[in-house]
């Protein structure tokens, strides 16, 4: 059965911050944390890769939150080049801990993966990343920690943010790396298809980031 979608505001480091909360479909999981691409270039938690993304952990049975950053929509604060927004992202951790419980899956479209990989590294909570279209072209993508836990990063074939072959160098061959055919940073067109290697990811984790009656006794 479909989650139920609901607004939520909760603190963060510069003021309460904005989000939705959709829960997931049964069984249930744990809970996710999901980030929009950059304030200053029109992102906010409405965007649509952000929209499919939380579509598919939510179905994929992880209650997720998707959330503005400080200074975007009615949340608190004001743009802090990717400083203070990784503390918003760990704020949003909290609150789906506090909310959902763990695992927790962690994840972003372009800043928001930036922002979420710097956020989320070392956090024993984490269970699982969704990087999509990390612009590592860009100021954003500087320095980036590549994560220790199972994680899924997918690039449009012509993603000029992030190319193909950067993200090849980043990983190194650590993680699943998915190159979307005919796609441009923003997947337009290709955003089912998006969700759906999504999807297969979570089905792919490891017991212990599933429920513990699939666990192995």
């Amino acid at each position: 059965m479909e989650g139920r979608l609901r607004s939520v505001t909760f603190p963060g480091p510069a003021g309460a911050l904005e989000g939705l909360w959709k829960e997931a479909s049964e069984p249930r999981r744990g809970s996710a944390v999901f980030a929009h691409p950059h304030p200053l270039h029109g992102g906010t938690l409405h965007n649509k890769v952000v929209y499919r993304a939380t579509q598919a952990l939510a179905r994929s049975g992880w209650e997720t939150l998707r959330f503005n950053f400080r200074g975007v929509g009615v949340s608190q604060g004001r743009y802090d080049a990717g400083r203070g927004e990784v503390e918003d992202f760990r704020a949003a951790m909290d609150e789906a801990d506090k909310t959902a419980g763990r695992p927790m899956v962690a994840g972003g479209f372009s800043f928001g993966s930036a922002v979420g990989l710097k956020a989320a590294a070392g956090d024993p909570r984490l269970a699982a990343f969704v990087a999509l279209g990390v612009p590592l072209a860009t100021e954003s993508g500087r320095m980036l920690p590549v994560p220790v836990v199972p994680s899924l990063f997918v690039v449009g074939e012509y993603d000029r943010f992030g190319p193909p072959e950067d993200l090849a160098r980043f990983l190194a061959g650590r993680h699943r790396m998915v190159v979307v055919p005919g796609a441009d940073h923003f997947f337009e067109g290709q955003r089912e298809l998006l969700g759906e290697t999504i999807a297969e990811f979570l089905a792919s984790l490891p017991a212990a980031a599933r429920p513990a009656a699939e666990a192995p006794a």
